[in-house]
């Protein structure tokens, strides 16, 4: 009898890859631990410092490219992923999806619960008294056209791709990787000018006029904790989503490149797509409601 399969189904060899990547996530989670408690003396020279976490954080980097090239010769060189492999695959990606979107409505509730009920956290009212929000019409709605410009050009680079254009699809990812780091770039030039801090200290920035950095105390520590932490949670959730959508497109950016994507086989691609698309819809509901809605005093 023949050993070829008699099945549409994939039958995955063994891979080290998951044990692999749980002992590094294992070894970044202690890594951010240690980082995390400098004044603590249980291990010595590693206490406060990162570099556990970096080891960590490297080998997980390492995981994932070795993982996704090994699922890429399944599908490229082996031809492993049948019809109706694929459609799992696609039922596996949007599953993924709505698991991240109930991960977003846990930080979406913890602020609204706040910014809604705050006589029950005891604060007066929302955003807390020495708040001084970020102004909704200045960066905040620049980085809202940078995504939604970014959604155009990946769906300019799918559409390139469903129709054999291979150097439209490789000028649409470029573009949308380019504003995807653009994004980061703005993001994190607001954190660093942003008028409050995450909160655990109860204190916020003073505004940046004249070059002033000084830290001014906001009343009471947990109502600058409430609003610095919701917000930093929501916000850099998804900016930390934006560089994994960033690094995804870029893979796929260097597949479109070496002619891996075909009008028949671009799952990969597809996926990368449909994440990014997410992201955006995130962020107009961030920008909504955290920035739009929960605006009190701006700082410009």
């Amino acid at each position: 009898m023949s050993s070829d399969a008699k099945h549409d189904y994939h039958l995955v060899d063994p891979s080290p890859w998951p044990i692999v990547g749980s002992a590094f996530a294992f070894v970044m989670m202690v890594g951010a631990v240690l980082w995390m408690h400098e004044s603590y003396e249980g291990f010595g020279v590693l206490m406060g410092k990162p570099w556990i976490f970096v080891i960590g954080f490297a080998g997980l980097l390492y995981t994932m490219a070795g993982w996704w090239r090994d699922i890429v010769k399944e599908s490229v060189e082996f031809g492993n992923h049948t019809p109706v492999v694929k459609l799992h695959l696609r039922y596996g990606m949007l599953l993924f999806i709505a698991s991240e979107v109930m991960f977003f409505v846990a930080w979406f509730w913890a602020y609204f619960n706040a910014a809604i009920f705050h006589a029950d956290v005891g604060v007066a009212a929302w955003p807390p008294a020495g708040i001084i929000t970020l102004d909704p019409w200045h960066l905040p709605l620049l980085n809202t056209l940078i995504l939604l410009t970014s959604g155009t050009t990946v769906t300019w680079a799918h559409h390139a791709i469903q129709t054999g254009d291979k150097k439209g699809a490789v000028q649409g990812l470029l573009l949308t990787v380019i504003l995807g780091a653009f994004f980061t770039a703005v993001q994190a030039y607001e954190y660093a000018h942003a008028p409050f801090t995450f909160g655990f200290n109860g204190l916020v920035r003073a505004p940046f006029e004249a070059g002033a950095h000084t830290l001014l105390a906001a009343g009471a520590g947990n109502f600058a904790a409430i609003y610095g932490s919701t917000f930093f949670m929501a916000t850099g959730f998804h900016g930390a989503h934006v560089i994994i959508g960033t690094i995804f497109l870029v893979v796929c950016l260097f597949r479109a490149m070496g002619g891996q994507f075909t009008p028949e086989r671009h799952f990969g691609f597809e996926a990368a797509a449909w994440y990014w698309h997410f992201v955006d819809v995130v962020w107009l509901f961030l920008f909504a409601c955290i920035y739009v809605w929960g605006a009190g005093t701006v700082v410009h």
